[in-house]
């Protein structure tokens, strides 16, 4: 397997547009991104609720499209894509976490994948060997964006801990473009449909970038409940298995220990082995953020008894029924209702008075972006 090339920075909220371009550029995104090509920039939205670490920042989406005009890919050809979850809505959240306002500044819409109206879903079988993904849906079948073929694809994930993956990143932001809005089927099976999900994407794409964000990291039970944590990191690369390797590793967790890095990296769809993968840019061998990764929340032990538990021989009643709305409205009750107003508010208040990322944060007016 080639060697892998990942570019790392550290950053501050002075510098973080130029560094993003800078990163970019170390990482050789050009020579994997077509200019002639659409170019999907898939943002992150775990939350429709702004809360640092959680979703794609203001910053690193601004400096994205900043690189790539400049650079000479043309406006017409980039579009922002995100897809709804059943607990998180994304027209909210690109609004709360400011991203529509650079939207509306470089003059770019978002395509949001779950409107009918904007997206056409069409049956997809896959060339390579699938793990999980044809027998999760067997009876529906495997559906797909059709926009999304012959496209290259930017993916914009954040430094974050998950309670389903441990650590969530560049592989796991496809979970949120490929698949709509029944993809919690295929948490019980997660770390294996990451990796079907790559193979498909490098059936489809004609690039696959990733520009990933650690000025702030989330540490626990993530990617909603997290402690947010100042990192400032800057990480990207063409080989979405070396970049979450490399984040992993700045979360001091072991990267082949996570299945479905291991896994990838066995399949040769990309390179999991730190000792393989070239750094570029700052020296962060030493970076160790001591994450811990293992807690959960009261919402997903509950979902760990569906998915693991003693309540697996009741998955498919409770989360493929009518009866499944119960669940969404579980989960956001506890977290829309209860964790954010007494626990994350007083988290998402101490970053924005206290550190320069929240500081730049507030500098983001929703209806654009205007500094000062």
């Amino acid at each position: 397997m080639a060697r892998a090339k990942v570019a790392a920075l550290r950053t501050s909220a002075d510098t973080v547009i130029d560094d993003f371009g800078r990163l970019m550029r170390l990482a050789d995104y050009a020579s994997h991104l077509p200019p002639d090509k659409k170019t999907q920039l898939k943002i992150n939205i775990s939350w429709h609720k702004y809360y640092p670490a959680c979703s794609t920042t203001p910053w690193q989406l601004e400096a994205v499209i900043k690189t790539l005009l400049e650079d000479g890919y043309p406006k017409e050809n980039l579009v922002l894509c995100q897809n709804s979850t059943v607990v998180v809505d994304a027209r909210v959240g690109a609004r709360l976490n400011k991203l529509q306002g650079v939207a509306d500044k470089y003059g770019l819409d978002f395509h949001y994948l779950q409107d009918a109206d904007q997206e056409e879903w069409v049956p997809y079988e896959p060339q390579g060997e699938m793990l999980v993904l044809l027998d999760v849906y067997k009876k529906k079948g495997l559906w797909l964006p059709k926009s999304f073929p012959g496209t290259n694809i930017i993916h914009l994930p954040t430094v974050k801990t998950h309670v389903f993956t441990t650590m969530t990143g560049a592989m796991k932001n496809a979970f949120g473009g490929l698949l709509n809005l029944e993809r919690h089927w295929t948490h019980a099976v997660i770390h294996e449909t990451l990796v079907d999900l790559l193979t498909i994407q490098k059936e489809i794409h004609t690039g696959i970038f990733a520009v990933m964000d650690g000025t702030v990291a989330g540490d626990g039970p993530g990617p909603r409940a997290m402690r947010p944590v100042v990192a400032d990191v800057l990480l990207a690369s063409a080989d979405q298995v070396a970049i979450d390797a490399i984040s992993a590793k700045i979360m001091g967790l072991e990267p082949l220990a996570l299945d479905f890095i291991r896994l990838a990296h066995e399949r040769g769809l990309g390179v999991g082995d730190p000792r393989e993968i070239e750094l570029v840019g700052d020296d962060i061998s030493g970076m160790n953020l001591r994450f811990s990764p293992h807690e959960d929340t009261f919402a997903s032990r509950g979902q760990k008894m569906i998915y693991h538990g003693w309540l697996k021989p009741l998955e498919n009643f409770l989360l493929r029924t009518p009866l499944v709305p119960w669940s969404y409205a579980a989960s956001r009750l506890y977290h829309d209702a209860f964790w954010y107003p007494f626990i994350g508010k007083k988290r998402v208040q101490q970053i924005l008075d206290e550190s320069e990322w929240g500081k730049l944060f507030l500098r983001y007016p929703p209806e654009g972006m205007y500094w000062k």
